[in-house]
């Protein structure tokens, strides 16, 4: 009987097999087939294998074949479509392709065709034109990155995550349009503030708003992308990295993202800024943004001297809009990169909290003491030098009036301690003045070098340059940026003569200008600031020749013995997190330790150096 069967199945396997594949083909192309009979003839395959191999005659007499069929069924129809429809609409199709083959092989198949048939289909659907459909000029990957397409971005990755290295693939092209947008923008940043140079000359930040705004948005847009279509996964946060950095490393008209980022935190972070007007929500959310952008610059240490500089400034001039915001934007630095990023502006803000306390102290000694200032309101601010920039120093002729306070503080301070000496910081200092002049009386905001020199005109109509000069024996290019700002500037304080000529001599007569007025009856004389940058860039490089050479003996203390190319690897590990070291300043640090007996050449290995205790 059993052989009977086996004789009758010989002569009708190949024709079930055949109408079975007809069937599936019809069933694709869209037509109604009778699912119930193929499952049974399906099965007929399976019940006659032997217990051995129960499967084997479902695969060699029809499994085989319809994974066959498969393949090519979907080769014409990729080929087909891959031409004629946009990406979104092939990847629509594509899905669709792959849950019916699912519920097919559900359905009539047995259990063991389904990986296999999906398999088949997924190669021949989305691997074989990857490239293709990917990279579709005007529908690929890039145009529904630019278009916000999240639908199709989350089909996207649904059906390449099952390919072997699609993701790899998607996340290289999500990589390389995340780097070629943030360059255009880098060009239309570089492009604008060449074109509004002397337009924007007056509105400080206002280059740097724009553009961190506008890479913010963008952050926030890709982003999104990689947690909701991308389902946070780690291929496409290691492309954002790497996409943001290929951009944010750039230069701008000259100018480092570092730079430009801490103008953004100095504008943000001011009196009468947008700062003012937002709620406690949005300043957070602004902060931490703005601290993810700077975790993509490799200048980190170029930034973090930058936004020193800018901190002190708002600090002494009493520009910040608020205290607690400044220390919560230390506080997401810190936990960012660490204390030692943050440790020297913490403490100017500790610093500055102190030194309040003690001009409370002053003023209240000035009170009881009221002939002490000569009746001028006056206030020192007392810091300590290891937080702050470093200032110049310059010894000047103060006027009396500035001497009797000085004077009155220094009993004050004496009688507190007498061990801190005082070192007079004149250029960092700001005064107020009244300015009788013929029309009406004006406040002004002066500099303490620019209120000196307007007090010499209370007891002279006319004074030279080389008067003021010899008067104030302030240096003569500070002297000439004093007096530009005066008599050159919006507010003609003083009159220069000759007149039609800005640049300061030292054959120029000035004269109080009498008749100036002004609609505002407080106004703030601004004096130009001196070349910042060179001094920040200058300073972050003698800082960096102090780290290195800190990495390299902490190092050696652990190693005692290593060879040239492995310290100068292991030192730029250590410190890539901060700045990325040219490895010929490393190696020079190493040439000044081994000079300085930190460190010895091996004497069995001249490319090895050993650590001296």
């Amino acid at each position: 009987m059993i052989a009977n069967v086996f004789q009758v199945y010989e002569k009708v396997k190949g024709k079930a097999k055949e109408v079975i594949l007809s069937l599936i083909n019809q069933e694709r192309e869209g037509d109604q087939i009778d699912r119930t009979a193929v499952k049974n003839v399906l099965s007929m395959f399976v019940e006659l294998g032997v217990q051995a191999e129960p499967l084997k005659l479902y695969q060699t007499d029809f499994e085989t074949f319809m994974l066959e069929n498969t393949d090519a069924h979907y080769s014409r129809k990729a080929s087909k479509h891959v031409s004629e429809n946009t990406c979104a609409e092939y990847l629509f199709m594509a899905e669709e392709c792959l849950r019916r083959e699912k519920d097919r092989a559900t359905y009539y198949l047995d259990a063991s065709s389904e990986s296999k048939l999906l398999e088949k289909t997924q190669h021949q659907l989305l691997y074989v034109h990857a490239k293709q459909i990917l990279e579709k000029e005007s529908s690929g990957l890039h145009v529904l990155l630019r278009d916000n397409k999240e639908e199709d971005l989350s089909r996207m990755f649904r059906l390449y995550s099952k390919i072997d290295k699609g993701l790899e693939l998607i996340s290289a092209i999500f990589k390389e349009h995340v780097s070629s947008v943030g360059l255009a923008l880098i060009k239309e940043a570089a492009d604008g503030t060449r074109d509004k140079k002397v337009e924007n000359r007056g509105n400080a930040g206002l280059q740097e708003k724009v553009f961190v705004n506008k890479v913010i948005e963008l952050h926030d847009k890709y982003l999104n992308h990689c947690n909701n279509c991308f389902m946070g996964n780690s291929l496409f946060h290691k492309a954002l990295k790497e996409g943001f950095e290929a951009f944010l490393n750039k230069e701008i008209a000259g100018a480092s993202i570092a730079e430009l980022l801490s103008t953004f935190c100095d504008s943000f972070l001011q009196k009468g800024s947008e700062v003012e007007k937002l709620g406690e929500d949005v300043i957070e959310e602004t902060i931490e943004k703005v601290v993810r952008l700077v975790a993509y610059i490799h200048e980190k240490d170029l930034f973090a001297e930058f936004s020193r500089k800018k901190l002190a400034r708002r600090l002494l001039s009493d520009r910040s809009a608020n205290i607690e915001h400044e220390k919560r934007l230390l506080s997401k630095l810190k936990q960012q990169f660490g204390t030692y990023f943050t440790s020297k502006m913490e403490g100017m803000v500790t610093d500055l909290t102190l030194a309040r306390d003690l001009q409370l102290e002053f003023k209240n000694y000035i009170r009881d003491n009221p002939n002490e200032t000569g009746g001028v309101d006056f206030s020192v601010t007392v810091l300590t030098t290891g937080f702050w920039p470093t200032y110049k120093s310059v010894d000047f002729n103060f006027p009396g009036e500035f001497f009797v306070c000085i004077d009155a503080f220094k009993t004050f301070y004496n009688c507190k301690t007498n061990q801190r000496k005082l070192n007079w910081i004149f250029s960092q200092g700001s005064c107020h003045l009244a300015g009788n002049f013929k029309k009406k009386k004006i406040e002004l905001n002066l500099s303490t070098y620019q209120a000196a020199t307007l007090l010499l005109f209370n007891t002279e109509e006319r004074i030279t340059f080389k008067e003021i000069s010899n008067e104030l024996k302030l240096p003569i290019e500070e002297m000439k940026r004093v007096l530009h700002s005066l008599s050159c500037g919006k507010y003609k304080i003083l009159l220069k003569e000759p007149e039609n000529n800005r640049i300061i001599s030292a054959d120029d007569v000035f004269v109080f200008n009498e008749n100036f007025t002004d609609r505002m009856a407080r106004i703030k004389i601004p004096l130009p600031n001196l070349e910042e940058k060179k001094k920040v860039i200058e300073d972050v490089d003698k800082e960096r020749k102090y780290t290195i050479d800190a990495a390299l003996v902490r190092i050696m203390k652990s190693r005692k013995v290593l060879g040239h190319q492995e310290l100068v690897r292991e030192c730029i590990e250590m410190l890539n997190r901060m700045f990325k070291p040219d490895v010929k300043i490393i190696k020079r640090r190493i040439e000044d330790l081994v000079g300085r007996d930190y460190l010895t050449r091996d004497e069995e290995n001249a490319n090895a150096y050993k650590y001296v205790a």
